[in-house]
């Protein structure tokens, strides 16, 4: 019996999320949702954040994406079923995004609030290609139209602590789309 009613209240919170997703789908674009422990989400974290990132893609005019739930093993699966499970195209389209630090970025360049000249970036690389810092240092540099030194640009992959008090997700979870705190 106890096994039964754990069953049903599961069912139910999941129809009462999918219930919450379809209202979220009709917020105006430059509506905010209402993130909390409610009854819709039963303090689901990832139905919050999940809503959180729909609505940032949505007010972007992004509005052909979904999300995709995966084993906590994921990250130790082959790139091919990696793929598979995500319905992608080929390995070369699964991305990562990764938390760098500009180490070399003037003392009183602190935060991200120049998108020119930051401390911190984030930077999404195909799995099947290598990160080349030099590359992102021309990018910066042309971006600045040449005001600011390549020296001035040292890009190194961001302290996990760093990457999570950014990004407010943990290793192997940081986005691009936005974030989340």
């Amino acid at each position: 019996m106890e096994a039964a009613l754990a069953e049903l209240e599961r069912v139910q919170l999941q129809i009462l999320r999918r219930i919450s997703k379809l209202e979220l789908s009709h917020l105006p674009q430059n509506a905010e949702p209402i993130l909390s422990s409610s009854p819709l989400t039963n303090g689901d974290a990832s139905s919050d954040v999940e809503a959180c990132l729909s609505n940032i893609l949505r007010s972007n005019g992004v509005n052909d994406f979904i999300f995709k739930r995966v084993a906590s093993d994921y990250y130790d699966w082959p790139l091919e079923s990696r793929r598979d499970v995500l319905g992608a195209a080929s390995v070369r389209h699964l991305c990562k995004s990764i938390v760098l630090v500009n180490t070399q970025a003037l003392s009183n360049v602190i935060d991200c609030s120049d998108r020119n000249n930051s401390k911190y970036y984030v930077v999404v690389v195909q799995y099947t290609a290598r990160y080349n810092a030099e590359t992102v240092k021309n990018f910066l540099y042309t971006l600045n139209n040449g005001k600011i030194s390549k020296k001035k640009f040292n890009l190194r992959l961001a302290p996990e602590e760093t990457s999570i008090k950014l990004t407010g997700y943990e290793h192997n979870a940081v986005t691009c789309i936005g974030n989340f705190r």
